[in-house]
This record gives structure tokens, sequence and C-alpha cells, in this order.
């Protein structure tokens, strides 16, 4: 736990609460059949709406746009809350999970909640609980408190949009109550596949339970085979779907060091404040998002469309830190995602020698993804990222796995000592990729971005301390 002595002594219960209603690793443990695994996420999604219920249902007291996907879903959310924002409506923003600080779940306006309002809301939500348990209620778990409060806070807030991240999958996500103004589903990959099904088509079965009946949809989803299984869910709850076709809708431009959305429908390019080819796809499904959103709210002027792509940000995602080196933070934490960062640092100056620091939990495909990396490595540095009640990869079982695709790999357990070791031996022409695991992220972001500080300043951008200040603030904002 990060050391917050100096703040708020009832910001730290409220971070104590949370973090003790985490009982047990999140979903079932391995071999549970599929049955038993629909049948616990059933009940958990009951309980929730139940309370909810109890409550007065706060998720329904404002518009919400609910974003799934394997890969792209924070991005997405992000890029639409700014566009919102830009606009100038009041914008909670949910997203899941966070990188270093709880208040990071629980935006408003682009700024953090402040850090006794957070503890004001669990102290109230707290007290709910302990009156529904009285009346014979059960209690929450972790994941059903966090999103009870989520839609709380953003009703006590009066927000005037919610933008809500999914947590895993969809269908039986806890976030899964809402009835949304606008439904978006990014992308469909392997991941998650304990809890999500064996397949991909299962996986996206899971992603198109966020479809609801009336409903508008926007998808990136282009795979027939899986596009197919989102069409058929559309139809089946009379939902119309929007499927955004690269090449035909919109294009990626990358001009003087900067990233760009092409709408090729309207003929208009927009700046692009998250760096990555990736982001386009992004960009363009957040547009149609908030195009979507209408009769709830008037069209959005391409004034505010401009502004929020632009200025949009999103801590831990083709992140850079630092320059000579050049350190980058990218929580890519499954094949899909990698594969996409590898391809966006083809964009970047060439190094003098590319060091990665790699670290993932125990349940993710390491040997696929140390397969994409080593070919990319000049030296890669495995860690032990940590995480309440889960365990990691272990990291000598990592290096090995580069080690016999010929790549030079050193086990170093601790983080901390990981990313000293990794500055250490960088060169100023030299380049250190942080990735993997979303927690070695938040971690190694320690170094140049203090979770107190985040708190305090209620933003995940504060002005780095020490080394390369200046470049590393520069580079977020570019």
């Amino acid at each position: 736990m990060h050391d917050f002595s100096h703040l708020n002594a009832r910001y730290r219960w409220a971070v104590s609460y949370l973090r003790a209603l985490i009982q047990a690793p999140p979903g079932p443990p391995p071999g549970t059949p599929p049955e038993v695994v629909r049948l616990r996420a059933q009940r958990r999604l009951a309980r929730l709406r139940a309370f909810l219920r109890f409550l007065n249902d706060p998720q329904d007291a404002y518009p919400v746009v609910h974003v799934t996907g394997t890969s792209g879903k924070g991005s997405t959310a992000a890029f639409i809350a700014s566009i919102l924002d830009s606009a100038g409506y009041r914008v909670g923003l949910h997203v899941s999970p966070y990188l270093q600080v709880e208040t990071e779940k629980l935006q408003i306006g682009r700024e953090l909640i402040a850090a006794e309002r957070f503890a004001d809301l669990v102290s109230e939500l707290d007290e709910a609980v302990r009156s529904w348990v009285a009346r014979g209620g059960q209690p929450l778990t972790y994941g059903e408190f966090w999103t009870a409060l989520a839609f709380s806070a953003f009703r006590a807030e009066h927000v005037d949009i919610a933008v809500i991240e999914v947590g895993v999958g969809g269908r039986f996500d806890l976030t899964n109550v809402v009835q949304p103004a606008v439904s978006v589903i990014t992308t469909v990959g392997l991941d998650h596949i304990r809890t999500l099904g064996p397949t991909i088509r299962d996986i996206a079965w899971h992603k198109a339970g966020i479809i609801k009946p009336g409903r508008p949809a926007v998808t990136g989803v282009t795979e027939p085979e899986l596009l197919a299984v989102l069409q058929s869910e559309a139809t089946a709850v009379g939902a119309p779907l929007r499927v955004l076709v690269p090449g035909r809708d919109f294009d990626h431009a990358f001009e003087r060091g900067r990233s760009f959305l092409v709408d090729r429908l309207h003929e208009r390019k927009f700046l692009l404040g998250l760096a990555g080819d990736f982001q386009a796809m992004n960009a363009a499904l957040a547009v149609a998002a908030v195009q979507a959103l209408s009769p709830q709210l008037p069209r959005l002027p391409d004034e505010a469309i401009a502004q929020g792509l632009a200025t949009a940000r999103f801590p831990g995602r083709f992140e850079i830190v630092q320059h000579a080196p050049t350190v980058l933070l990218d929580g890519a934490h499954n094949p899909q995602k990698l594969e996409a960062l590898l391809t966006a640092l083809d964009r970047l100056p060439r190094p003098g020698r590319r060091l990665i620091v790699f670290g993932v939990l125990d349940g993710h495909d390491a040997a696929a993804m140390a397969a994409q990396l080593a070919t990319q490595a000049d030296l890669v540095i495995t860690t032990r990222p940590r995480a309440i009640l889960r365990e990691a990869a272990d990291p000598d079982s990592l290096a090995a796995l580069f080690a016999s695709r010929s790549c030079t790999a050193l086990a170093i357990p601790d983080v901390d000592t990981a990313i000293e070791t990794a500055l250490a031996l960088a060169g100023p022409e030299d380049q250190v990729i942080v990735t993997g695991s979303l927690y070695l992220v938040g971690q190694i972001r320690e170094h140049w971005y203090p979770a107190a500080d985040i708190i305090t300043q209620r933003t995940c951008w504060p002005k780095p301390a020490g080394r390369a200040a200046s470049e590393a603030e520069t580079a977020c904002r570019q």
C-alpha cells in the first residue's frame, strides 16, 4: 500500500475499508464448470440489482454511455468523456481498473473526486449497506460495493451524463445493470478466458450482452464471425448497431510526430491527445457514440469534438514519461494489446537499444506475449507486479520464456529494483518500455507521478519530480 500517512485520515479509512472487502481472488478457480461460473455471475448481478433498488436506482438518474471491449475500452471511454466535457456537460467517468489510486475510478469534469468527498461517499454507502443487511440483505462484495459507489457518487454529484467502463466481459459484468443511452463495443479478442469462455465467439457473446433493447450501439468489430454474434444480439433486442470500418469510415494519420483521426465520411481530421495508431479506432468510436446520444443530448458541434479528442488523457496507455532515455508505459496485458503497442512503437524514433520491463499476473498468455516481445527487445527484465490476493507469474519462468527464444532476459522480482536497473542500464538514445500488467505500469508510474500527488492535486498528470520533468510533462500533452 502507498504511504498516505500525511493525507486526510478519513480518506485513509475509506481506502482501508474498500480493500478489506477483497476477500478472494476475482473470478472462479480454474476448472470451474461454465454453468457454475454463469450461475455465480447471475447471483452477483441479482444481489447488486436488489441493493440498487434499495438505493432508489442511482444508475437511472442520468444517461449512461456503456463501454466494453477486449482492447481500447478505457481510451474510448476517456475520449467520450473528454468530448462531452468540452461540450459543456458535467461528465462522470468510471474506469476499471485504476492504475495508482482509488479516486481515479470516480472522475468528474476531468478531475479525480476529492479525497474528502470520496471518504464521505464511502461512509454514506457503508451506512446504507448496514441498513440493507439489517433488513435481511446480503453483504456486498468489493466489486458490488464499488459499482454501487460509482453510481451513487455520480447521482450525488449531479452529473449530466456518465461514461461507464465495463470491468470484464459485459453480459454478466456488475456494471451491466444500466440501461445505456448508447453501448460501445471496441474489439473482441482472447482474454479472461477463465470467466468468459474458451473461444473468441464466447467472448463476443459476453461483450454483446451490453447491447440493450432499442438503444443504439456502435462497434469496431469487423471480423465476420464475431460481428455476426453482435448483430444477432442487436437484432434480437431491436437495437440499431453501427459498425465502423477502417479505411471506409476512418483512418489514422501521423504527421510531425502527432496522431490524427481522419473522418472519411465527413472529410474531417482531428488531432488526438492519445498517441498510437490504435487510438484512431478508439477516437472514431467515441465520435460515433456521442453522435448516437441524440435525442438525449443535442448534436455536438465539431469544435467540441475537436477539443475533446485533442485534450483527452489516459494514464498508462502509450504514455511517455521521460526522454533521454525514452521511457514509455503501456498496460498491454494480452497479445492483441501488445500487437497494437509494437505497431505504434514503429512511429517513434529508432532507439539505440530497446529494454523491456515485463510482468504479468497468472492467467495471462505470457508465452504468446514473450514470443511477440522477444524479437523486439535487446534486453528484457522480468519482474513481479503486486496485486491484492492475486498471484503474479514467476519472473524466473518468464525470463526462461524469453531465453528460449534467444532473447537476453534478467529476472528481478522487485518492481522498484527492476525499473531502477533498466534506467541505470539505458543510455540517452535507448528506449525503456514497461508493459504487461496494468498493476506493473501503475507501480512503476510512481517514479514520475507519486500517488500522493495524484490524490491531492486530483489529476493523473501532476508535474513529475526529478529527472526529465519538463520533457515528461511535454510528452504527456502532445
